[in-house]
Parts: C-alpha cells; structure tokens; sequence
C-alpha cells in the first residue's frame, strides 16, 4: 500500500472516531464574546477580555489566535459524573493547582500545591472549574511570560469575559466530549 493512500484511510479512521477539528470565533458586536462551531452547530462562547489577540502575554486577557490542541480533561468528580470522553481525563483534586509564575521552573504547567498557596486554584468555589480542558498553549516548549493556563471550561454569568480561555455552558460539554477524537484541535480566530 502507498504511503499516500495509508495516510488517507488513518484520516477516515481518525474522522470516524469523533470530531477533529472546533472553531472559534470572536463576535464582530463584541469581541470578548464569541461562537465555538463544532461540526455544522453553533455554540455562543466567552472569550479573553481583551478578545482574541496575536501577540499573547501573561496576564494580557488576551485569547491566542491560535490552533490549540486538546491536551487533556479535569473534572470535579464531587459535582458531576465522570464525563465520556477519548481525551486524557483526571478528577480534580484540592491539590491541583496551574503554575502561572513566570519566575517558577513549573511555569504553564499543572502543579501540586496545598490549598491557599496557588495562583491559579483548579478546585474553585465558583462552578467555572467542573470540568474544563487544557489547551495546548506555549507547552511544547514552555516560554516564559508568553502566557499560561488556556482553558476550555464553562462560563460566569451572563458569559462575562475570561482571563484568556475560551468558556462554554455545561450542555455543550455534555454535548461535545463524547464526540471528540483523540487529536482534536480549536482553532481560534482563523477563517
């Protein structure tokens, strides 16, 4: 068999197995609010408040313009059932905390830290945390101040702007982990 022609039945398998590709684009009304399409449905989303930017930095609000991948899956397993998903999926524990500090050797990565003493908390009073995806966002490789933590996760009230992640309602998660492949990719501001 060609490689040409293997190439192209792993793709059918890959498309088969769920979606690969969501897209994200801001509002022209508003830019910190946006809509995420997932195949041919339309999701209203909440984007960074400074909406979607080229040239990110930490602690700009600012989401990237960028192709994200879907790195993995967190879930308060004290608030909701395990989710059905094919991404890598971990309970959230009081423990778990996203190493914002630009200074940390453990910077834009998930880090172990006793309650109180975290920067970015990921078991938060708040519901925003229930479940949330990591988004593969200067991690390979990590550099300093170009930003950390990009989330999917759900949104505040009345879909008021993140701090740089991209948040949608509880259903659409419902709605959408069960149908995302292994390598699926957000895609944001990009036509």
């Amino acid at each position: 068999m060609k490689r040409c022609e293997w190439d192209e039945r792993v793709r059918r398998k890959r498309t088969r197995l769920g979606l690969t590709e969501l897209r994200v684009f801001a509002s022209v009304r508003d830019r910190r609010k946006g809509f995420l399409i997932a195949g041919g449905v339309i999701f209203p989303c909440a984007l960074g408040r400074s909406g979607v930017i080229v040239s990110k930095r930490e602690g700009d609000g600012g989401t990237p313009r960028a192709r994200l991948p879907l790195r993995r899956a967190f879930y308060r397993a004290d608030r909701m059932p395990r989710p059905r998903t094919q991404l890598a999926l971990r309970a959230i524990t009081p423990r778990d905390a996203w190493c914002d500090d630009v200074t940390d050797r453990r910077y834009n990565r998930l880090i172990d830290r006793p309650p109180g003493q975290a920067e970015e908390r990921l078991a938060r009073a708040d519901h925003l945390y229930d479940v949330i995806v990591e988004l593969g966002w200067n991690d390979d490789p990590v550099i300093r101040g170009r930003g950390s933590a990009i989330f999917w996760h759900l949104p505040r009230a009345g879909f008021s702007p993140t701090a740089g992640c991209v948040a949608v309602e509880r259903h659409v998660f419902q709605k959408l982990l069960p149908r995302l492949s292994r390598d699926c990719v957000m895609i944001v501001g990009r036509a």
